[in-house]
């Protein structure tokens, strides 16, 4: 079996064949409440989202206090020290099972990206159906194969990676384990912006790893999204919060309800719109044929007399001979009589 056939994750298919997979990541959207965090799974379930996905880490497994403070003024997140900023976003460990249990509920998937091996650990404990690897995450190798090991279908995302680093990583899970991949293009600025998110890429890295690929979108709005999807990309994964106006640490290109009920409808339509090679008449088009153009008499010809552009034209309807002929008619004589309005037909000549 070819590496990028189509496969499952949970009851949802992923491949070329299947509209995209649909991904809201609430991250640290929930704003350190649990109540918020079973309201965003509700709004993405009511979006068309097919699964709900978290993060699963402390502050304690991703760094150590005092390590790093963000100096970037085009942060969203300047000035704040790593340790404090994983500390407010994280999602905690004791909620994963009632958010998961809601999402069962809403009819929608749910898994994280674990960050650790601890962190996978405990997933398995709840039973996840995939792994996503975050691009941060994706050269930590001792992570992959820990992850690879579980068998399940893995979603890495390759930001801030060069091409040797993705094909370290998807050899990395391969040799472990790894069966079913989707690889995602992504641009690790927040927001990304179309410019700098080149969705070429995904034809490109289908063939080049022989796997799905899907797209981890960072940009505002769906036209991203919806191009993805006309490339081939399998897997949609977007930020997704209530209300940007609410705050949070991914608020700001985060996509509200409203937003992501737009992505699941258009991406839908891009897919369907793919089909495949066709030519000729469609079975839908088979009435619009009488609006193209065939031969018509448009002054009445007597036998004898000669077809003439004053007497005969291309015209619509289209039930009349092919325009293919009408320069070969002109100078012939008529052999019956005809009205003006009367189509010619290959029998009348």
């Amino acid at each position: 079996m070819k590496n990028n056939s189509a496969f499952n994750i949970g009851p949802w298919k992923i491949g070329p064949q299947h509209r995209p997979f649909l991904i809201a990541e609430m991250s640290g959207n929930h704003n350190q409440s649990l109540d918020r965090a079973l309201a965003i799974v509700d709004a993405a379930a009511d979006a068309g989202a097919h699964a709900i996905k978290l993060q699963t880490y402390t502050a304690d497994t991703m760094t150590i206090k005092g390590a790093y403070t963000i100096r970037d003024e085009n942060s969203l997140w300047n000035n704040q020290e790593l340790y404090d900023l994983y500390k407010m976003a994280y999602t905690p460990w004791e909620w994963h099972q009632a958010i998961f249990d809601h999402a069962q509920k809403r009819g929608i998937l749910a898994f994280s990206s674990p960050f650790d091996e601890t962190a996978v650990d405990f997933l398995e404990s709840l039973n996840v159906p995939c792994y996503k690897i975050a691009s941060f995450e994706n050269t930590f190798w001792p992570l992959l194969k820990k992850v690879a090991a579980t068998g399940k279908p893995v979603i890495m995302s390759t930001g801030v990676s060069s091409l040797a680093d993705i094909s370290e990583s998807v050899n990395i899970l391969r040799e472990n384990g790894c069966k079913d991949l989707v690889l995602l293009k992504c641009t690790s600025t927040y927001p990304a912006t179309p410019e700098n998110t080149n969705i070429l890429t995904i034809p490109h890295m289908e063939q080049l790893f022989n796997c799905q690929v899907g797209l981890s979108d960072h940009t505002m709005g769906t036209g991203v999204a919806v191009a993805a999807t006309a490339l081939g990309a399998t897997v949609i994964e977007k930020h997704f919060t209530l209300r940007r106006a609410d705050g949070g640490v991914d608020s700001a290109f985060s996509m509200e309800p409203g937003e992501f009920a737009r992505l699941a409808e258009e991406t839908n339509s891009a897919f369907l719109a793919l089909g495949h090679v066709q030519y000729g008449v469609q079975e839908a088009e088979k009435k619009s044929l009488l609006f193209k153009r065939s031969i018509y008499v448009v002054k009445d010809i007597q036998p004898g007399e000669t077809f003439t552009a004053e007497n005969i034209r291309v015209i619509r309807p289209g039930d009349g001979l092919h325009p293919r002929y009408y320069e070969k008619l002109l100078g012939q004589t008529a052999r019956m009589a005809y009205k003006q309005g009367t189509p010619l037909t290959i029998t009348g000549i």
